[in-house]
């Protein structure tokens, strides 16, 4: 796994200083017990390679992990973190998650979600916040399991009462969850022909993170990172998408956010670190995707993978 925390600090608090964004003062009078950590749970794409799991990024703050997304994968992903160090994501742990769309890849981890934290003692329902259509899409797990939920709680396993409940919000634009730890605002973004496909941005006692989910390149993205500590943004390259059929030209285009783009709109956004995910490759390397990327943005940027942490 690779940990860049200690060598970015210098920089986002440089960028912090210079974008005039939330003030030191403010941000040192709120206690912080540990700096706020983002791990890449899964950084995949609906393609099946086995290095990268669905979409799934975990913000622990205080020991506490909030999730956003849950691609196939995200629980034994978590498991994976807990084992190399990251505390908070202790599978019981796992209760809070925001969805940024509907999409397959970015959503069928969700019975794993459900269940298999409540199996390993997690007692809490889960809380999980996404756009028109997740209370629907709960409910019919949740029937879908109902023979696996009797039989765990009538069957003879010792099990709790409380732990596979979820409770879904319908979610709109603007502040959508808050504690002692974060303040999470919900942003609209352009998913093509998706009806609501939101980005999240995540006001922490010491960082400011910006999550765009799946989208071509939107400008609610630029104006709600603005300087922000870290923006993780999908991305797919240009040389690439060049090799690709014309219907999957057309499609990728309407959805998504080429390296070109991508460049464009980060160096208005200005963050202090961009971290790349969701990455379409197309046969073109890692290198090759982050030269294009680098091509039209001077600022400081990386490509995620599956268990890096920021």
């Amino acid at each position: 796994m690779r940990c860049v925390l200690l060598s970015v600090l210098p920089f986002v608090l440089a960028a912090t200083l210079a974008a005039g964004s939330s003030s030191l003062a403010v941000k040192s009078s709120r206690y912080v017990q540990r700096p706020t950590q983002i791990v890449l749970l899964g950084t995949g794409t609906p393609n099946a390679d086995p290095d990268r799991s669905g979409p799934s990024v975990a913000i622990v703050v205080n020991d506490t992990p909030y999730l956003v997304d849950f691609g196939p994968g995200v629980v034994r992903r978590a498991a994976a973190a807990f084992q190399k160090g990251i505390k908070g994501l202790a599978v019981k742990n796992l209760n809070r998650a925001f969805v940024t769309h509907l999409h397959s890849d970015h959503t069928t981890g969700f019975p794993d979600l459900v269940f298999t934290p409540w199996v390993l003692e997690r007692k809490e329902a889960l809380e999980v916040f996404g756009p028109k259509g997740i209370k629907a899409m709960t409910g019919h797990i949740l029937k879908a399991y109902r023979e696996d939920i009797d039989i765990r709680l009538f069957g003879g396993e010792p099990s709790n009462k409380t732990g596979y409940k979820v409770v879904a919000h319908e979610i709109k634009p603007g502040v959508v969850y808050k504690d002692e730890n974060v303040t999470v605002k919900a942003f609209l973004v352009n998913h093509g022909s998706w009806r609501e496909a939101y980005g999240f941005r995540f006001e922490t006692p010491d960082r400011t993170i910006v999550i765009s989910g799946d989208c071509r390149p939107s400008p609610s993205v630029i104006q709600n990172c603005s300087g922000c500590d870290v923006l993780i943004h999908e991305v797919y390259s240009e040389a690439g998408f060049a090799t690709r059929p014309a219907e999957w030209q057309r499609y990728h285009s309407g959805y998504h956010t080429s390296s070109r783009e991508l460049a464009e709109l980060a160096t208005r956004a200005k963050p202090g670190l961009l971290v790349l995910y969701h990455q379409l490759f197309w046969g073109t390397s890692e290198d090759d995707l982050l030269k294009e990327v680098r091509a039209g943005y001077s600022g400081k940027v990386v490509s995620g993978r599956d268990l890096d942490v920021y």
